[in-house]
């Protein structure tokens, strides 16, 4: 099913559906699976967000499951990802793009939060941090840059939840930054340092 942008929006961008969609990323899981992953949103809350999106397409019941009499159903993105379409989004607006990054940014912000309310941190321990750095990029480096990128982690993406692999959030925002105002260069004296 081909969603219009604002309903793809609509639909997806909404704070419990992010944290599911990001929940059955790269795996199948059950309704159980996901109360497990996702133990602070009411099981009211979680079950209807999760048949929205699934009556919308955005996650698909991959397999049922016989489970003590009971069909279980096991959820999965669809093939193509429950991104928006490409064409969409070169096509969205200022307003669009402000909407879909502040739901962007906001995720990461209730994901970092709740990082943060663990008993326990260690960043170093638990490979987490953030950063910001500028790189100075033609295009034709920026597009080797990009494909290196989806190198590395293109097989990764594959990785199922299994002994020992820790789910690892991965946000990239890349964008044109503000052009440095021109200076004039100051005058040198020779033996200056």
């Amino acid at each position: 099913m081909e969603l219009s942008r604002d309903r793809w929006a609509e639909l997806a961008l909404h704070p419990v559906r992010i944290r599911i969609l990001r929940a059955v990323a790269g795996t199948r899981l059950t309704t159980h699976d996901l109360v497990a992953l996702l133990p602070d949103i009411p099981h009211a809350t979680l079950y209807r967000h999760l048949a929205t999106l699934v009556k919308s397409g955005l996650i698909e019941v991959v397999e049922h499951r016989k489970v003590r009499g009971t069909a279980e159903r096991v959820y999965a993105l669809p093939a193509h990802g429950a991104t928006l379409d490409p064409a969409a989004l070169a096509t969205a607006t200022p307003e669009d793009h402000a909407r879909y990054f502040t739901a962007f940014v906001s995720s990461l912000l209730s994901e970092f939060s709740r990082y943060l309310a663990r008993e326990r941190i260690d960043f170093v321990a638990d490979g987490a941090g953030y950063q910001q750095i500028v790189l100075h990029l033609t295009d034709a480096e920026l597009a080797t840059f990009a494909a290196e990128l989806n190198r590395v982690i293109g097989p990764l993406l594959g990785n199922e939840p299994g002994e020992g692999r820790v789910p690892r959030l991965l946000a990239t925002i890349l964008l044109p930054a503000d052009q440095p105002a021109a200076t004039e260069e100051a005058p040198t004296t020779e033996g200056n340092v």
